[in-house]
């Protein structure tokens, strides 16, 4: 089961991370991945994290809610660049996919966006967390960025104009 019908900015933000492409990243040749998301499902919404190639870091949920930006600080885009280079070799394991369902409560769904379409594979959060499940690494990289855009948005929102 998952949360109630998401935000339509959600949607939208959701739709854009997951159908980038080199030339809307204005990137000269295309890179072997463009970004990697990771989704997170809660009884009140779906968490998404969106890693991106050019070092974007952004975190919305599927309730209206969100921190888009984060990657124009130094620790969330380091941790965004490391997502998206981890994720390059499960290229190989997991499966291209056309569709996108959102993750069900306590699932964790992982999407690697490229140029020549997207990767997808999905665990349950307990799985991951045994750092025994092949996409463990995925999931806790993702925390570590998730960590980061949080403290950079704390940062933000207490520094005084």
């Amino acid at each position: 089961m998952t949360a109630s019908k998401p935000a339509e900015i959600y949607q939208q933000l959701r739709h854009r991370a997951l159908t980038l492409t080199t030339e809307q990243l204005e990137l000269a040749k295309p890179p072997p991945v463009l970004a990697a998301i990771m989704e997170m499902a809660y009884p009140q919404a779906v968490a998404t994290l969106a890693a991106v190639v050019d070092g974007t870091a952004s975190l919305y949920f599927s309730n209206g809610g969100g921190i888009i930006g984060s990657g124009q600080h130094e620790s969330p885009r380091r941790e965004a660049l490391k997502l998206v280079e981890l994720a390059f070799p499960f290229l190989i394991s997991l499966p291209s996919t056309r569709t996108f369902p959102l993750p069900q409560v306590g699932q964790v769904r992982f999407y690697i966006v490229t140029d020549a379409g997207v990767h997808g594979g999905d665990a349950t959060e307990k799985e991951l967390a045994t750092q025994k499940h092949p996409l463990s690494p995925l999931f806790f990289q993702g925390h570590k960025l998730i960590t980061q855009i949080r403290l950079a948005d704390e940062q933000s929102r207490n520094v005084s104009p």
